[in-house]
């Protein structure tokens, strides 16, 4: 077994303001249509950091800061390339929004995502040719709701009730405390 593999790093942001609302892109790419956050790749010698303001800058017209990391995932491509994502967000933004190449961008309010549901969904699983789902949890029955791995619960809450948190990158372990399910 090979310790090395070939790996392409890319990012989301998830840019939101004081009023409630969340910058969306609708891609206009065709191996990647619909509504998504905005970002890209990371290029050669670029931090992760670097990439994704760099990407929201050229995809939005925006200038952002302290981009927060929030979430990872990472698939087997097909190509037999490891894909990994690092999802990012903020509220610290300026500049003038404008549309791209890449797709129309607009704020939508924070509520009415789950009516762009589909959509974000199909985006990101056509991507991930190994994902067994996809679901939306209801914040109020997430402590009842089977979650793998279920470390992300504490992690969910802590995010949603505003709580500092920790970013989540590992397996599940025997004997973890936080293992519940």
């Amino acid at each position: 077994m090979a310790k090395t593999e070939q790996a392409v790093f890319m990012n989301m942001c998830m840019i939101y303001d004081d009023k409630g609302n969340i910058l969306v892109q609708d891609r206009l790419k065709k191996d990647w249509p619909g509504v998504t956050f905005p970002g890209g790749h990371v290029e050669y010698t670029e931090s992760f950091t670097q990439s994704v303001i760099r990407e929201v800058k050229e995809e939005t017209g925006l200038d952002i800061e302290n981009p927060v990391l929030c979430g990872v995932k990472q698939f087997q491509g097909t190509d037999d390339v490891r894909y990994v994502i690092m999802f990012y967000k903020t509220n610290k933004f300026s500049g003038e929004l404008k549309s791209s190449h890449e797709g129309k961008v607009f704020w939508i309010p924070r509520e009415k995502l789950c009516e762009y549901k589909g959509e974000i969904e199909n985006a990101i699983l056509q991507k991930d040719t190994h994902q067994v789902g996809y679901d939306w949890l209801d914040i109020k029955t997430l402590n009842t709701t089977p979650l793998y791995p279920s470390k992300l619960r504490r992690q969910i809450m802590d995010l949603y009730e505003g709580k500092a948190y920790k970013v989540y990158l590992g397996n599940e372990e025997i004997g973890d405390p936080e293992v519940t399910d």
